[in-house]
């Protein structure tokens, strides 16, 4: 028996898209074939590229205007083919005559709005969207032609329901991050505490950098700092910190060990994305928000709130005053958000969206 053909569709403003998309890659792959795909690289590589490029920037240093512009795509009409995605479109159209999927998976918003003008002169299959935001939903994703929606928590699928979506066409699934995190063990909330490992994870904001890990390190603390693709910019600062605490510091370039750093620190320091914070989730480790871009990301805070297993603390200050509180009393707010944690991670959520997808391949 042939195996199904299944397309992935991501983009690569920010990390949650394409981290959701190789991760149901990898559980589908096991019983189908597989394609991921950037139909905005393959419509426009050299205008992808300066977009994203623009994005980290935006993102990185002015959130505010990147607010302004998110929240006025909640006004766009996608369902009206846009000049500038034309590219895009002609690409998807391309990608889809070539290769032939029995069903479809957008882990971006704007690609249902295309193919459902693609299908006019094609055959209608079914489209699945990830959506990898949490609560506070773009009408980019809610207005979608999609068939089934699936979301991170119970939380969103409430938001949805109350903008009016069918709740039959919601499924919670979880976002999808590595099967790694349902394999390692994690923390438990009766762990040592001393000392108080935190993971941190830097913006390329290079000033904070410094004063950031100072904070932590006013504590009983032993930090770990994951630089990735900021590792040539901020490795010397970083450095300086590294001789100023010896022994109490471990910088990290690039890893791929992500899923066990989370799983084996008490604390994470991040930014507000969808698949951080929903591997910190899966990891069930607590976590700090030192970044925030707002209108994309407010959502994924106000879960960590209402799940009571994190919060924003935008400023060394707050990040030193954050650690003060999980540690005081023998750590028992820690403890407390690792029993909240314990109750409401999926670190299955991979297998979780991919089961699902494949019930809705035709004649499954």
């Amino acid at each position: 028996m042939d195996k199904a053909r299944i397309l992935i569709l991501s983009a690569s403003f920010g990390d949650g898209h394409n981290t959701a998309a190789h991760h149901l890659a990898q559980a589908l792959s096991r019983r189908n074939t597989v394609r991921i795909a950037d139909p905005c690289d393959l419509g426009s590589p050299r205008t992808n590229r300066f977009l994203c490029k623009i994005y980290r920037e935006v993102t990185t240093y002015t959130p505010w205007l990147w607010a302004l512009i998110y929240r006025s795509t909640d006004r766009q009409d996608f369902t009206k083919p846009l000049p500038l995605l034309k590219p895009t479109e002609d690409a998807l159209g391309i990608l889809l005559d070539e290769f032939l999927p029995d069903l479809i998976v957008c882990t971006y918003p704007i690609y249902p709005y295309m193919l459902a003008r693609l299908f006019e002169i094609r055959k209608k299959i079914p489209i699945v969207t990830v959506i990898t935001d949490s609560i506070e939903i773009n009408a980019a994703w809610t207005r979608s032609p999609s068939d089934h929606l699936l979301v991170t928590d119970n939380h969103t699928r409430e938001s949805l329901i109350t903008q009016k979506i069918a709740p039959e066409k919601i499924t919670i699934t979880g976002f999808p991050v590595s099967p790694r995190f349902g394999e390692l063990p994690k923390l438990t909330s009766d762990a040592h505490i001393s000392p108080f490992k935190v993971l941190y994870f830097p913006t390329s904001r290079s000033p904070n950098v410094r004063k950031i890990m100072r904070s932590v390190l006013e504590h009983d603390t032993h930090i770990t700092v994951v630089l990735g693709h900021n590792v040539r910019r901020l490795y010397r600062k970083a450095h300086e910190i590294k001789q100023e605490y010896p022994h109490r510091v471990t910088l990290k370039g690039w890893s791929k060990k992500v899923p066990d750093l989370l799983c084996s620190h008490h604390l994470v320091v991040g930014k507000a994305g969808g698949a951080t914070v929903h591997e910190a989730l899966a990891a069930q480790c607590p976590m700090l928000i030192h970044h925030i871009v707002p209108g994309q990301e407010e959502g994924n805070i106000e879960l960590l709130e209402r799940l009571e297993v994190g919060r924003p603390a935008t400023d060394p200050q707050k990040i030193s005053d954050a650690i003060g509180r999980l540690l005081g009393n023998k750590g028992a707010l820690w403890r407390q958000q690792k029993t909240n944690l314990l109750a409401h991670a999926i670190p299955d959520s991979a297998a979780n969206a991919a089961k699902f997808i494949e019930s809705k391949l035709p004649d499954s």
